[in-house]
Order: structure tokens, then C-alpha cells, then sequence
């Protein structure tokens, strides 16, 4: 009886294993052929050449005329080092002051509309502000992006401290915490979700606004050779460029989540 049952369950288990979907990664492969596909098809068939190239002739460009040309990757290598410096910079100034703003009822009623009232200002509309005041060059670019990527981070730091559970700092209170155990042990945990959803959020930001800075008064970087391949009708390196800013902004939030994760290891 009991062997009857073993090879039973052996059975179940067996068809169990083959029904077992396969892993995320095929889909998401099987999606991005097929759109590379139609893309190829679309821009051979129909597409004018003047506007769109198909994939293989962007993939050309990218290795025989982006990457192959000393200017292009010096602009390249620029714009990814102004990137990370307002990213760094937009974390360091954007973190305390959200802590400092959600900090207790007090600061964030007086300080967190004043915050939201800079965020909704269309940060396009102060570049000849931020040009005036930092130049043409990569200060100007830098400046304008940490303008970007400071608010995400700040709200969402707010919205973490705002939902830190009570019960927690009550029970850490009672047995003998002081202010800055609750915080270490309590408040910090709590916020760590938060503020990497921030991060995500500020990392695509500070690129925006990186580059709007290229694109209207710069002659460096990125930004600057996408509106001359653009203005010249040259879509195959234009193309290659923004494949080249995907990967860029697609590198920075990988580094972002395995940062979470390493930092999350206590969740389990």
C-alpha cells in the first residue's frame, strides 16, 4: 500500500515539475524579438528613411559610426559622468532634508508644501536660471539634473517616515530604546522601501533633466549629437544613441536594486 502511495505522489510531483512554466526571462526575450521584428519589417517596408531605419542598420551605426568616432564617445563618457555626479549630488542633498521634513508633524506641515510647490514648477521653464547661474558647461548640465532628481526622493523619503507604524516606536520605547536606537533599529528599516523607490524615480529624473540641459545649450554630450542627428535627418545614429541612453539608464537601476537588495538582506 504504502509503495502504491510513494509512486503515486512520485507521479504527481513528476507532472507537477513539467508543468512548471518557464523562467521570466523568455518572455521578456520572446517580447523583445518579436518587436525588433516588426520594427525591422515596418521600416524595410513602409517606413520612409528619412524618419526610421530598421534595427540592423541602428546596430551599423552604433558600432561603425557612434562608437567608432572619437567625438561621439567623449560625448558619451561626458554625459555618463555628469549623470552620476547629479545623481550622487541629488541623493546627498535630497536625503536629509526629507528626513529633516518628515521628521515630526511640526516640519513636515510647514515645510512639506513648500516642497511640493517647488516640485510642481516645470523645471524647463527655470534652465536660463540655472545657466545664468552655473555656465555652459558641465556645472550648468549638473545643477539642472540634481534640480530634477531632488524631489522624488524627498516626497517619497516624506511618505516613508509618515507610515512608520507607531506600535513599533511605542514597543521599542518600552523596552528601553532611546531616540537614536528608534531611529537606527525602527524608523530607518522602515523608510528603506521608500527611499529606493525614490531612487529609481530620481535616476530617471536626473537623466531628463541632464540631458533637456544638452539639448538647449550645450555643444557636449548626448543630448547634443541626438538634436544634430535629428536636424540632419540621420535616424540610424540617432537611433544608436538612445539605445546607448537605455543602456545607461537600464546599467544605473540595476545598480540601484542590487543596492536594495543588498541593503534589504534583513527582510529575508
Amino acid at each position: 500500500m504504502s509503495a502504491s502511495l510513494d509512486a503515486a505522489t512520485a507521479g504527481r510531483l513528476a507532472r507537477g515539475a513539467a508543468r512548471r512554466p518557464l523562467p521570466p526571462v523568455f518572455a521578456r526575450l520572446a517580447i523583445l524579438i518579436a518587436l525588433l521584428a516588426l520594427w525591422e519589417f515596418y521600416a524595410r517596408m513602409f517606413g520612409d528613411p528619412a524618419f526610421v531605419r530598421p534595427p540592423t542598420e541602428v546596430v551599423h551605426a552604433l558600432f561603425g559610426k557612434i562608437l567608432a568616432e572619437d567625438t561621439v564617445r567623449q560625448a558619451i563618457l561626458l554625459t555618463f559622468w555628469e549623470l552620476a555626479v547629479a545623481f550622487a549630488l541629488a541623493v546627498a542633498i535630497a536625503l536629509p532634508v526629507g528626513l529633516v521634513v518628515g521628521a515630526t508633524r511640526f516640519t513636515h506641515r510647514s515645510l512639506f508644501p513648500v516642497v511640493l510647490l517647488l516640485y510642481a514648477i516645470p523645471q524647463v521653464t527655470v534652465l536660463p536660471l540655472f545657466i545664468l547661474i552655473f555656465g555652459l558647461g558641465p556645472a550648468g548640465k549638473i545643477a539642472f539634473g540634481v534640480s530634477h532628481g531632488v524631489f522624488p526622493i524627498v516626497v517619497n523619503v516624506v511618505a516613508g517616515l509618515r507610515n512608520v507604524n507607531p506600535l513599533f516606536v511605542n514597543s521599542a520605547r518600552s523596552m528601553g530604546a532611546n531616540r537614536l536606537q528608534i531611529v537606527r533599529r525602527v524608523v530607518l528599516p522602515s523608510v528603506i522601501g521608500s527611499f529606493f523607490a525614490g531612487l529609481r524615480l530620481s535616476m530617471t529624473m536626473t537623466l531628463l533633466g541632464v540631458l533637456l540641459a544638452e539639448l538647449y545649450v550645450s555643444t557636449a554630450g548626448i543630448g547634443y549629437f541626438t538634436q544634430l542627428y535629428s536636424e540632419t535627418f540621420d535616424p540610424a545614429p540617432l537611433f544608436a544613441l538612445i539605445t546607448v541612453l537605455a543602456l545607461m539608464a537600464i546599467a544605473l537601476n540595476e545598480a540601484v536594486r542590487r543596492a536594495e537588495l543588498r541593503s534589504s538582506r534583513w527582510r529575508g
